[in-house]
């Protein structure tokens, strides 16, 4: 289920923000394109497969990994 979530707008940039720019814009982490708007590369996500690129599947893959992650570190946890 979690491989056909949507990419949202926080995706990105918590993508974004291990990926410092050296100028302003956004980057999409998968294909390092630098976007002027964080709408313009939401909108390249989602249309990549259109341009040649799997940006939307990288993204997709990454979420995923996150979301696995997240559930290891709260089944680790301890209960209180």
């Amino acid at each position: 289920a979690s491989g056909r979530a949507s990419i949202t707008v926080r995706d990105i940039l918590a993508a974004s923000q291990r990926q410092p720019v050296p100028q302003r814009g956004y980057q999409c982490v998968s294909c390092c394109r630098i976007f002027p708007t964080l709408w313009s590369v939401k909108t390249h996500i989602q249309h990549s497969s259109q341009e040649g690129y799997s940006c939307k599947v990288y993204y997709r893959r990454l979420k995923a990994l996150w979301e696995k992650e997240h559930n290891e570190q709260e089944a680790a946890a301890p209960r209180v």
